[in-house]
């Protein structure tokens, strides 16, 4: 949580208060990353392979449609 600061030390050492709040920062995010539940290896390959499958299947759905969208223009052109 953030913590209220006191005016009197911000017209003081405004630097330091500075390192202080960065130091704050960095404290408070270690403790945020311990909070988090990273996927096991399993569950990332399983992941990465259905999103390189569904890359390549919108990949040749969108190259045939565009193919026939040229097709159809140079029908109509021509």
């Amino acid at each position: 949580m953030a913590k209220k600061h006191s005016k009197k030390a911000d017209v003081k050492a405004p630097e330091a208060n500075k390192v202080t709040q960065l130091k704050e920062f960095f404290e408070e995010s270690q403790v945020e990353i311990k909070k988090v539940v990273w996927p096991s290896r399993k569950e990332t390959v399983t992941t990465s392979i259905a999103v390189l499958a569904l890359v390549v299947v919108m990949s040749l759905f969108l190259g045939f449609v565009d193919l026939g969208l040229t097709k159809l223009v140079e029908y109509i052109l021509s």
